[in-house]
């Protein structure tokens, strides 16, 4: 332990100094006042081993640099994510688009209809022509699917 005091410093919003027996720890925030710039030009120098913003020149703490960097990376992961869902949901719609695609193109024929896969029953246009009338939730319909009944 060293016998050197405790100096106070004038801090921005006051000090508090904690005596622990012979440890005297002083919180506060910091005396410089916040900048006014994100820092999100870094610039890491290797020759004169420091961090500098090369919008407003000030050198960057370490923590603040890697702050700027690990915030990047998150919002960088989230687009990734968001791009994800994009996708899925676009093969999801290519799929039901290529699936009218298909009804159409044996509707647009004059001599074929396509077949319900359940019941092997014939799906004309005309039975669609004032619109679906009766609509079940597809998911259900899948389950119903998988344990064979209509």
């Amino acid at each position: 332990m060293s016998d050197k005091p405790v100096v106070p410093q004038d801090y921005l919003s006051g000090m508090k100094v904690v005596d622990i027996g012979d440890l005297r720890i002083a919180r506060g925030k910091t005396r410089r006042p916040a900048s006014a710039c994100k820092h999100r030009k870094v610039v890491f120098d290797d020759q004169e081993r420091r961090i500098w913003c090369q919008d407003c020149e000030q050198e960057v703490e370490p923590y603040d640099a890697f702050k700027v960097i690990a915030e990047f990376h998150y919002a960088a992961t989230a687009r990734l994510r968001r791009r994800e869902e994009e996708l899925k949901e676009a093969s999801v719609f290519q799929a039901r688009s290529r699936a009218v695609k298909a009804l159409d193109e044996v509707w647009r024929s004059r001599n074929s209809t396509p077949l319900c896969p359940c019941c092997d029953k014939a799906l004309l246009p005309e039975d669609f022509a004032d619109g679906v009338k009766s609509r079940m939730d597809r998911n259900l319909a899948r389950k119903m699917r998988q344990r064979g009944g209509e």
